[in-house]
């Protein structure tokens, strides 16, 4: 517990600093990092020792972030597509068959959809009311997760899905999405009082719910990925969390519905204009 509250300590001051204070850019550049990271750990987690091979998926999930904040040139990205599967299927080739086909394919489905998904965070970026926006796909996961361990840890009792997560339950899960509500709704009563902009609660409260409910079932899928590999954890970058993708698997699957609630239900608008 005392590690993980260290690393909250220091990695959200730094998320802060990146996201709100540091030039636009870097922005992707710290999703590239994350993706890259994530997919190492994922493409460890399924078995791929081809170091060539994993090393241009990673590579993949690197240019991602960067190929959505430079506008998606369709050209670059075919291009970057195409040498990609070149590389890897010459690499296939030359192996005599010892490179799984089912782990070069779990590999690339891994690394787009880690970049891919996690780079709404940096579409959201792009956004006219950026500061506003920016920091919501990756608070909602983290409050619902705090929420949902400590009052996991405070008053669950009844197992939520025993198979995937043992330690999970459904006080917990309750709690999670109670604080994620409620966690969104003082950030919008804050970003109200600092920017003044006008702020639509019921569509807050709209972003807390079912970004809860996406954060707790992209926390499931992952579970579901390390039970069917037999892992305890990802990885150990993240001390008291594990790996990365152990401490962002929720945001993998919410940042991308908080990117389409936020183009459907804008809740932060100037002046009071729809």
């Amino acid at each position: 517990m005392k590690q993980r509250i260290l690393v909250a300590c220091v990695g959200i001051p730094v998320i802060l600093l990146v996201l709100y204070v540091l030039p636009a850019p870097l922005t992707p550049a710290l999703i590239a990092v994350l993706s890259v990271v994530g997919t190492y750990e994922a493409l460890h987690a399924i078995g791929m020792n081809h170091p060539r091979i994993a090393l241009y998926t990673a590579a993949i999930a690197l240019a991602v972030p960067f190929w959505v904040y430079f506008g998606q040139p369709h050209e670059w990205g075919l291009l970057v597509l195409l040498i990609y599967l070149m590389v890897v299927f010459s690499e296939g080739f030359a192996s005599g068959f010892r490179v799984k086909i089912d782990r070069v394919g779990a590999g690339f489905f891994f690394a787009v959809l880690i970049s891919y998904c996690l780079s709404s965070v940096v579409r959201v970026g792009a956004l006219e009311l950026r500061t506003s926006y920016i920091f919501l796909p990756i608070m909602i996961p983290f409050a619902v997760d705090a929420g949902a361990m400590l009052i996991g840890m405070l008053l669950g009792k009844h197992q939520l899905a025993p198979r995937l997560s043992p330690k999970k339950t459904v006080e917990g899960s309750v709690g999670g999405l109670v604080a994620g509500l409620v966690v969104t709704i003082l950030y919008g009563v804050v970003i109200r009082f600092i920017t003044h902009v006008e702020v639509n609660f019921y569509f807050m409260a709209v972003y807390g719910l079912l970004g809860g409910v996406m954060t707790e079932v992209g926390d499931l899928a992952f579970s579901y990925f390390k039970r069917t590999r037999k892992l305890k954890d990802f990885g150990r970058v993240l001390p008291g969390h594990g790996g990365v993708l152990d401490r962002f698997d929720s945001v993998i699957f919410c940042a991308p519905l908080m990117e389409l609630l936020i183009f459907w239900l804008p809740a932060f608008t100037k002046g009071g204009t729809t």
